[in-house]
């Protein structure tokens, strides 16, 4: 659609000077007054067609227009039903069915019984090779069934809530459920209420149009959000009239982009009014401290913000996972030589078979039989490929997230917080990560401030909010309460009344330039009511009167000054007190801790309103100062400014406070009296000192300046504003270049220092984070100084390292102590610094490789002044050249980036929202969380994945080849001496459930050991737990123990009459007490419950067969396997066959101890190895028995270095 844009400026009329520019303008649309700009649209009067319109933009109209069109366009929209469920009563099945079928081993399953089907292939009763996937899929299916219906209940539980839709036909709001809200629809919620759909906001029943919501259920934050109705609509406290509403909305199509919404409002005369995110109520948000709203819907159902938004838990690929794959395909290469070789075999043996003494199909010729057996012997070896591991490591890390989540000592009983594991399949990661990257405020810091001024030192507790102001300070300001206001240069020691305006500018620059709610316990609607002592005209007047305007601030070169008469009566009148508490929630602690500590100067923040803010002067009393606009603080502009009309001179006066690397460049010597410049290069040279103190003391700075706007430039900047406003094509382009245009030639007033103290043990936590190997990277947007000084005091910068400093405009090495100290401490090393300029320049395609080698070569590396886009592409350069481990921690939206670019992404619920926690890996609510996190939970788990797939595969192998080995007897027919239910149920029931208990409990090393031995994080790592070789070992190691556990049976049996059955009787028995005992030996841990599913397991196996002997006589065609167990069961042949298989196969794990760590000491413990005499075994033993030597040594020089520190 165009729209042709008209601005006609006429001349400003004087007599309106003091209205507030939004009302004013209100105004001005409605009646066409002269005054300020006026603008008509001329607009095509139908819409294009349907479907290209709803791709461009949305239109929003009443749903009981008359417009046959827009009525039609509006049935197009979605509904605010919602459906989450994946599966109907129909649907159900066939599409449970189609999504199993994407997974490779359901696929795998169903292939191999569907070729058991086929007679020349067949292996055993197509029924019982039915049983593994039946059983697979059933029990998904019902996972999945289970899942879907608390999914529904959820549905149908939201989907039935009310709320109140207004009826045309009625002309009434009427009671509808959720489900039944379209868009177009008006909706009034009261108090408390959530907000069913995204809804423009048209009225509140607070007299400044707006109201309050709560966003926890859309992003975790509870700090209460001030929405705004729609510019130029009645005024609000008396109900919306909605039968005259006839307002057309064209907004942006539904995203998922929480913090951004454009559009305009087109009313029936052709004005356009734009629409921005703070007039948008969010669906599951809650009206707070409002009693009765008013919207449109906008967007519903699956179309708004916070459907859009629900993307459920994250997924990522662990190194452990794609490292198993590799492994998958190997089985695969090994089955299909054991098949190929039964193939080969078989044709040998029939092609050289002579004068058989059984019947054997002379038909078919050998080539083709082999043929047949190959696909017979994928069918009796398929559990050599280790599908069920997947599902079994899934289960563990279950488990194991269970355990993490439940540990008291990852639990802040101050927050009521404990730890969130948001990615489920990750949680051995945390076991390999070699680099972090930090944020600093928040992360390594309190984010509860501490406030320093210029000329002033506050100490200021974000919860005790106890301030200590400046002396020295507080008797400049008292010069506003005498009687007459100082006339001097200064240089007695009394304050010149420009030094007065100065500080009084700072303080209210300090307690309105912000967005802060201000409420208190006795009126809890965030606007304290107080009335000023002096109307503002009665002010201007006197000011006019006596010619003397002290807070207009340089604007006449001499400042005449006042009688006593008029200061005594202005300033003793209008003194005033309240003893009511005022709370104030802000969106940062940055901004609570300054208006905390302007109220100390007596500058308070008493309430606040869309269109003005309530201060209270010292000496002067409660002021309404008008607000005209706000500028929100960007990462871009790294500044904040409110346009306001200053309540003693009616100027209008922008505050902007940013970064002191943008505000020092903005700002500019005044014009005007020599007297008034010199005061100005003062100021420039204190702050700039302060700023370099503050920064050495490791503080947070700020810049407060101001600007003076004439009437004339306020308008011509106003009217590209409100075109900005109203843009939906690149609105936030338009915005930033008017906010830039606005914010230049500041005057600089003062300086603030934010202290962020550091949290509870962070040097402790970073300490032992770099004994444990890992290296630690800060990347913080703050000062240099600030940076290196958080460094010293978190023990990531040490009296005798070396500071190497990269800038663009030199390189710098310095020592950060003395030398004579680093002669006595441990060996020195290097620590890079560098700031956001240079890092541009690092990241270039052509540094890259210098930039990391030299980074490798340091100690910790600390980015400065580093934007967002920085952060990530540092981790993203390290995590992808270097290949290795990376995890990425902070707590704000600007960390979101580095957060899902590493590894694993830990997010801080802290102070500044819940942006980092929604996108991270894993929340924690303190930094020192990290060691317990890393050093034990970390270690934990990737020691318990990678045994338990050594261990699948061990136990997959070693009982597959006892089936192989049988075929050298039987001539590779593909028979095998177990019946099929034994065969199918020995890895489906009877060995499946210790290497999940195992899994999950078993635990290497104590938790206090590991702890307190960092180093041993690093020995896991080194010590080569699952890596390429170690399959081949785990392999051999397999094939040893199915030998001993074949041909000890074989040979003790030679030369009787048993039978198939009865043969592989005691092999199977044998098999299963080594894989299970050999899991006990592997263990470190043994609990009651280990041993009750040890006994389980081999009772279930027992009962079982002998069941199976006894009561099953044709269970398995052509076999008969009635009274074999028991049989087998009453000789003491069997039990000494079993014995002596077991031991001899486990002999070489009780020969061969190893060191183990256990509290502290050493312990002797049986090693996991292979049989004597395999070259295989002789490697292993070597390998493990140096690692661990060497392991065990190194844990007694830590252990001697941690004994003679503590002396």
């Amino acid at each position: 659609m165009k729209c042709f844009l008209d601005w006609n400026n006429v001349a400003s009329n004087p007599g309106s000077r003091y209205v507030s520019s939004k009302t004013h303008l209100t105004k001005l649309f409605r009646s066409g007054n002269t005054y300020g700009l006026m603008y008509s649209l001329k607009c095509p009067s139908r819409l294009h067609s349907t479907k290209e319109h709803l791709r461009k933009k949305r239109t929003v109209a009443p749903s009981s227009t008359e417009n046959e069109e827009l009525s039609q366009l509006l049935k197009l929209y979605k509904n605010n039903k919602i459906r989450t469920t994946k599966y109907s009563l129909l649907s159900f099945l066939p599409k449970n069915l189609f999504e199993q079928l994407h997974r490779f081993a359901n696929v795998y399953f169903i292939f191999l019984a569907a070729l058991n089907f086929f007679t020349v292939v067949e292996a055993f009763q197509p029924e019982i090779a039915l049983v593994p996937i039946i059983l697979v899929l059933t029990v998904t299916a019902v996972k999945d069934i289970w899942e879907d219906y608390r999914r529904f209940k959820s549905d149908h539980f939201i989907n039935r809530l009310v709320c109140q839709v207004y009826s045309s036909k009625q002309k009434a709001y009427i009671d509808q459920c959720w489900k039944d809200v379209r868009v177009g629809d008006f909706v009034r919620l009261s108090c408390n209420e959530i907000i069913p759909a995204d809804m423009l906001l048209l009225y509140s029943s607070d007299p400044r149009g707006v109201c309050y919501i709560e966003t926890a259920n859309l992003d975790g934050e509870t700090n209460l959000k001030q929405r705004q109705v729609v510019l130029d609509l009645p005024l609000q406290g008396a109900e919306l009239n909605l039968e005259s509403f006839h307002s057309r909305i064209e907004c942006e199509n539904p995203n998922n982009d929480l913090s951004r919404f454009r559009g305009y409002m087109e009313h029936p005369n052709g004005v356009r009014v734009g629409l921005h995110n703070n007039n948008l109520l969010l669906r599951s948000c809650t009206i707070r401290n409002t009693e009765t709203v008013v919207g449109i819907v906008v967007y519903a159902g699956h179309e708004t913000k916070a459907m859009m938004n629900n993307s459920g838990p994250r997924y990522k690929r662990s190194h452990l996972e794609r490292r198993l794959n590799t492994d998958v395909l190997w089985c695969v290469l090994l089955l299909i030589i054991m098949c190929l070789t039964g193939a080969i075999g078989h044709g040998l043996w029939l092609k050289n078979l002579k004068d058989p003494v059984f019947e054997v199909d002379g038909e078919t010729s050998p080539a083709l039989a082999g043929f047949y057996v190959f696909w017979t012997m994928i069918i009796v070896l398929q559990v050599l490929i280790p599908i069920s591991l997947y599902v079994s490591i899934e289960i563990v890390k279950l488990g194991q997230i269970y355990f993490i989540h439940n540990d008291l000592a990852l639990y802040n009983e101050q927050l009521d917080s404990r730890i969130q594991c948001r990615a489920l399949n990750i949680t051995e990661d945390l076991g390999r990560i070699q680099y972090l990257f930090s944020d600093k405020t928040g992360t390594l810091t309190e984010n509860k401030m501490v406030s320093c001024f210029s000329r002033v030192c506050v100490c200021l507790s974000a919860q005790a909010r106890e301030v200590v102001p400046d002396p020295e300070l507080v008797r400049k300001l008292s010069w506003l309460c005498s009687p007459t206001l100082p006339l001097s240069d200064g240089s007695s020691g009394t304050p010149s009344s420009l030094e007065v305006t100065y500080i009084t500018d700072f303080f209210l620059a300090l307690a309105i330039c912000n967005s802060v709610v201000v409420s208190s316990p006795s009126q809890p609607r965030h606007m304290v009511t107080r009335t000023p002592l002096k109307s503002l005209e009665e002010i201007k007047l006197m000011f006019q009167r006596f010619s003397f305007s002290p807070f207009s601030a340089l604007s006449p070169p001499l400042i005449k000054g006042s009688p006593r008469s008029f200061t005594s009566r202005l300033f003793t009148n209008g003194a005033s007190d309240s003893d009511d508490e005022l709370l104030y929630e802000a969106e940062s602690p940055d901004e609570a801790a300054l208006v905390h500590a302007a109220q100390a100067y007596h500058c308070t923040l008493r309430g606040r309103s869309a269109e003005s803010l309530l201060v209270d002067l010292p000496g002067i009393g409660s002021l309404a100062v008008q607000l005209l606009h706000i500028l929100p603080f960007d990462s871009n502009r790294k500044r904040m400014s409110v346009v306001v009309r200053h309540p003693l001179s009616g100027q209008v006066v922008v505050y902007t406070k940013g970064a002191d690397s943008v505000i020092m460049d903005l700002s500019e010597t005044p014009k005007g009296a020599e007297q008034a410049q010199e005061i100005y290069s003062h100021i420039r040279e204190q702050t700039q000192k302060h700023l370099d103190s503050y920064a050495r003391d490791g503080l947070r700075t700020l810049c407060i300046s101001k600007k003076i706007l004439e009437e004339e430039e306020y308008e011509v900047w106003l009217k590209r504003q409100l075109l900005a406003e109203s843009s939906i094509e690149n609105r936030e382009e338009l915005l930033l270049e008017s906010a830039q245009r606005l914010e230049t030639n500041l005057t600089l007033l003062g300086t603030t220092g934010i202290v962020d103290r550091l949290q509870e043990e962070v040097p402790e936590t970073i300490e032992a984070l770099q004994r444990a190997g890992i290296k630690v990277w800060v990347l913080t947007g703050d000062k240099k100084e600030t940076a290196i000084n958080i460094a010293y005091a978190c023990k990531l910068l040490r009296p005798n390292d070396q500071l190497l400093t990269a800038s663009c405009s030199l390189t710098v090495l310095t020592a950060a102590g003395d030398h004579e100290e680093s002669s006595l401490g441990s060996a020195a090393g290097f620590v890079l610094v560098i700031d956001g300029r240079t890092l541009d320049w690092a990241l270039q395609e052509e540094l890259k490789s210098d930039f990391l080698e030299l980074s490798c070569r340091c100690n910790a590396v600390i980015c400065c002044r580093s934007t967002p886009l920085q952060k990530s592409q540092v981790v993203r350069l390290v995590r992808d050249q270097l290949g290795v481990m990376t995890l990425a921690v902070g707590d704000g939206a600007n960390d979101v980036s580095m957060i899902q670019v590493a590894d694993v992404g830990i997010g801080i619920s802290g102070q500044e929202g819940m942006q980092a926690v929604m996108s991270s890996d894993f929340a924690i609510s303190r930094f020192k969380h990290l060691s317990k996190l890393l050093l034990v939970h970390g270690h934990w788990c990737y020691s318990r994945l990678a045994n338990m797939i050594l261990y699948f595969i061990y136990k997959n192998v070693m009982y597959v080849n006892l089936l192989f080995w049988y075929q050298f007897f039987c001539g590779f027919s593909g028979s095998v001496m177990s019946n099929s239910w034994v065969l199918i149920l020995f890895n489906l029931l009877f060995t499946s459930v210790p290497p999940l208990i195992f899994g999950v409990l078993d635990r290497d090393t104590p938790a206090d050991t590991l702890m307190e031995l960092p180093e041993l994080y690093r020995v896991a790592q080194t010590s080569k737990v699952y890596v390429p070789y170690m399959f081949w070992v785990t392999v051999l190691d397999a094939f040893y123990q199915s030998l001993v556990c074949f041909f000890v049976p074989y040979f003790a049996l030679a030369g009787s009459d048993v039978g198939a059955l009865s043969f592989g009787s005691p092999i199977n028995a044998s098999a299963l007490l080594i894989i299970l005992l050999h899991q006990v030996i592997e263990s470190r841990t043994l609990t009651w419950i280990h041993m009750l599913v040890l006994v389980l397991s081999g009772g279930s196996y027992f009962g079982f067969v002998l069941l199976f002997s006894l009561f099953c006589v044709s269970c398995s065609p052509p076999t008969n396997p009635l009274g074999v167990e028991t049989l087998q069961m009453s000789q003491p042949l069997f039990y000494i066959v079993c014995a002596l298989t077991t031991v001899m196969a486990l002999l070489p794990r009780y020969t061969h101890p190893r060191p183990h760590v256990h509290c502290g000491k050493f312990t002797h413990k049986t090693y996991t190895t292979s049989g004597a005499g395999v070259p295989g075994e002789v490697g292993r033993l070597l390998i493990y028995g140096l690692t661990f030597f060497k392991e065990a040594l190194f844990v007694c020089e830590m252990k001697l270095q941690h004994i003679c520190i503590s002396g």
